[in-house]
């Protein structure tokens, strides 16, 4: 026996060095994972998907995807039912390098989008300028490109150009060039025509923001819409761009944003001016914070304007009809909601008489047709235990609605959107997508034909033109090709469902597990968030499952996990509805499914867990270290909205609501501070023009007021975007911090990522 003992130990001491050795990080581990970084991917899998490019006048389509041979464009003609290269690529290439003196590659053309004529010539831009290519003959010629009029918008009739001076508004005669000013009283802070762009920077404190053009001509030329846009008490946020190459202290940047409950911002006021006449009608009454305009339109005959006027809080908003003439508004329609209204929701004018609406007012989204003198509705065209996505077309002719829903098939993802018709007085649905899997169409411009991508995270995406009246298939288009992917080892991610925590609503998520996977080591988690309730995250499409940024992470040794929880997009009114004034809650429901998965799968470790996220993702990664501290011990946030109170003003107002109370305070990150147990990681942009920088900033000042230990990346000059080319250092810093922090093997520190 007392040989045996130290065999028996020696056993487990030997298999212990052997994992630790393949565990070892080192320039194979960072290859591997990064292979399965979405810009390498995108040339390892042939045919992915079909955007297609409608043709106008035309039923045909080209479309650009990646093949065996490298990127190609092709053309798609629905009456022959053929597909095919719209060019010889090699010729082109050939023709270009002779015409430019640079090296073109065939399988890369230096341009993404091409111009088919009528007349066979391809047409496209490049270098500044417009070429013509003539497959018949091969020749290629060089023009000028089309001279394209800034900040000007032509009307109707071709007889007259609108444009903005000196803050006014003005026309000018097209034949004769002659210049009419329409305004005359307008200045800096009080502009016609000027809307402000939701991310105009302007340099220094006393900065002139970018002009951005706004007027909307009537059908008959003879009026135009437009906006009295007033600054005159909005208050600015200030950013600081570091990397001035000509100079050696940073440039002060000012933007005009209004933070939950302010009242010193940017308004919007609509101004109607008559050409014949010279009235100008202004509509005080439909005044509005920029970043909730109404949404106006013109009537077909000109003599009124129609649309939707949102109310502060996005509790209500009210489908109007102004006469432009006398300004007189009359409320067509009132919706409510006692926590919010959606803005994606679904608003048709049907001729003179009818308007169609979506609204959730019976707990799911759907659409309902009402008279548009009276506002009486008139019909609930769908209804049941299910939300539509969208509206793909109307048939005001046959009295048809074809829209996208998701969740109607029983025992599907319900997720999963299909395309259905049904006539507007509710009867005759019909299913016309009927694979059980993720639905993607684009409607041919004669309304005849769709284009679909249809896929699932673990069935390549197939691509097929159909009927748009019955929806049978006319032609199959291309079907994704993965083998090489596969051929790495590549396996599809596993979906799941879990128990949410009102302890009887369904959760659907998957998870990315590495292509060497074995079920008998254990494996530490990640989980990636986003829980902004106007989204759903999780993967549903092939395409979204491989090209994301969970397999990566996953290659190092990790099971990724996401999951939709409750308060997120998708499913009924009331599955969203708990995140109003609950945003922070929304990782709960992570926690709870992760540990339900672990349940039935031993290769989980519940004792090394992680969690990352970007933007409304930031603040999750962040809240969730604060709120499940136990449970998560390493966090990577980064453009984290930590603090709702200082976020753009109409996210948390219409998520959680408006005025601001004390629920604002409750769940920022900044109080709960010196709730930090594990590793944490902050990332920010130095121009986050949409998550100001601030907030972190705030959230760091009480970290360190609470004696808290973390770990701070601020990326001097990027703005919100973490995801071009160089967003890889970041992607590495994030692996980095997961490899030290929660596989606990040292990352090698100054290896750069290789993206092809």
């Amino acid at each position: 026996m007392q040989r045996l003992i130290p065999a028996f130990f020696g056993v487990p001491i030997l298999l212990c060095i052997a994992l630790t050795v393949q565990a070892q990080v080192t320039e194979e581990t960072y290859r591997k994972a990064s292979y399965f970084l979405s810009g390498n991917l995108q040339k390892q899998v042939f045919h992915m998907e079909v955007s297609p490019n409608w043709l106008r006048d035309s039923a045909a389509f080209w479309h650009v995807t990646q093949t065996e041979e490298g990127k190609r464009f092709f053309v798609t003609t629905i009456s022959e039912k053929t597909t095919r290269e719209a060019f010889d690529h090699n010729k082109l290439a050939h023709r270009l390098a002779e015409a430019s003196g640079e090296e073109i590659s065939s399988d890369d053309l230096p341009f993404s989008r091409i111009q088919p004529g009528n007349d066979g010539l391809i047409e496209f831009s490049w270098r500044g300028h417009r070429w013509s290519y003539d497959p018949d003959t091969d020749a290629l010629e060089k023009t000028e490109e089309p001279k394209v009029s800034s900040g000007t918008i032509l009307s109707p009739d071709g007889r007259w150009e609108a444009f903005s001076k000196d803050y006014n508004l003005y026309v000018r005669d097209v034949g004769t060039g002659v210049e009419r000013r329409l305004s005359s009283d307008g200045t800096k802070e009080l502009s016609y025509a000027n809307r402000y762009g939701w991310s105009d920077l302007m340099k220094g404190e006393q900065g002139i923001r970018p002009e951005n053009f706004h007027a909307v001509w009537s059908p008959d030329s003879k009026k135009i819409l437009t906006g009295l846009h007033d600054t005159r008490l909005a208050e600015k946020m200030f950013l600081l761009d570091y990397s001035q190459d000509d100079r050696y202290r940073p440039e002060l940047y000012g933007y005009f944003r209004g933070s939950p409950g302010d009242t010193t911002v940017v308004y919007e006021i609509p101004v109607v001016f008559d050409l014949e006449s010279g009235q100008k009608t202004v509509l005080p009454h439909l005044k509005s914070p920029h970043f909730m305009p109404a949404q106006l339109r013109w009537d077909s005959k000109g003599g009124t304007i129609y649309g939707i006027f949102y109310h502060r809080g996005f509790k209500r908003y009210d489908v109007i009809e102004v006469d432009v003439m006398s300004g007189k508004t009359r409320i067509v329609h009132t919706e409510k909601q006692d926590t919010h209204i959606d803005y994606q929701h679904f608003f048709r004018k049907i001729g003179q008489d009818r308007f169609l609406l979506g609204s959730e007012k019976s707990g799911w989204r759907h659409l309902y047709l009402y008279d548009w003198q009276s506002g009486r509705q008139l019909q609930q065209i769908t209804s049941g235990e299910y939300p539509v996505t969208d509206v793909v077309h109307v048939d005001s002719e046959g009295d048809l609605v074809y829209f996208m829903a998701s969740g109607k098939e029983w025992g599907r993802n319900p997720y999963y959107p299909h395309l259905y018709k049904v006539n507007m007085n509710g009867s005759g649905l019909k299913l016309l997508t009927e694979e059980n899997a993720y639905h993607e169409v684009s409607l041919s411009p004669d309304s005849r034909y769709f284009v679909t991508n249809f896929s699932t995270v673990d069935q390549p995406t197939q691509s097929e033109v159909r009927r748009l009246e019955d929806g049978s298939k006319w032609m199959k288009v291309s079907e994704a090709d993965a083998s090489h992917v596969y051929s790495r080892g590549y396996k599809s991610p596993r979906e799941f469902t879990a128990m949410a925590k009102d302890g009887e609503t369904h959760l659907f998520g998957i998870y990315h597990i590495p292509s060497d996977f074995d079920p008998a080591k254990k494996y530490p988690v990640v989980n990636y968030s986003y829980t902004g309730p106007h989204t759903a995250i999780t993967p549903k499409t092939f395409k979204g499952a491989l090209l994301g940024l969970q397999q990566s992470l996953a290659e190092l040794g990790f099971v990724v996990v996401t999951v939709d929880g409750l308060g997120t997009a998708g499913r009924s009114k009331k599955f969203q509805d708990a995140s109003y004034r609950n945003l922070g809650d929304g990782t709960t429901d992570h926690v709870l499914a992760i540990r339900q998965l672990a349940a039935k799968h031993t290769f989980l470790d519940l004792d090394r867990v992680g969690i990352f996220g970007h933007s409304a993702g930031g603040y999750d990664a962040a809240r969730a270290m604060l709120l499940h501290p136990d449970f998560f011990k390493v966090g990577v946030s980064s453009a984290g909205n930590h603090d709702q109170r200082m976020e753009k003003a109409w996210w948390p107002e219409m998520y959680m609501g408006y005025p601001v109370g004390d629920f604002y305070e409750e769940q920022s990150n900044v109080r709960n501070a010196g709730n930090l147990k594990g590793r944490l990681l902050l990332a920010h942009g130095s121009m986050d023009e949409n998550v100001n920088p601030s907030g972190t900033f705030k959230f760091i000042e009480a970290l360190v007021k609470e004696g808290k230990d973390f770990d701070l990346f601020i990326w001097p000059s990027r703005n919100h975007s973490f995801g071009r080319t160089d967003g890889d250092y970041f992607t590495k810093k994030r692996w980095d911090y997961f490899i030290e922090h929660l596989l606990g093997e040292k990352p090698l520190l100054h290896y750069k990522l290789v993206t092809k």
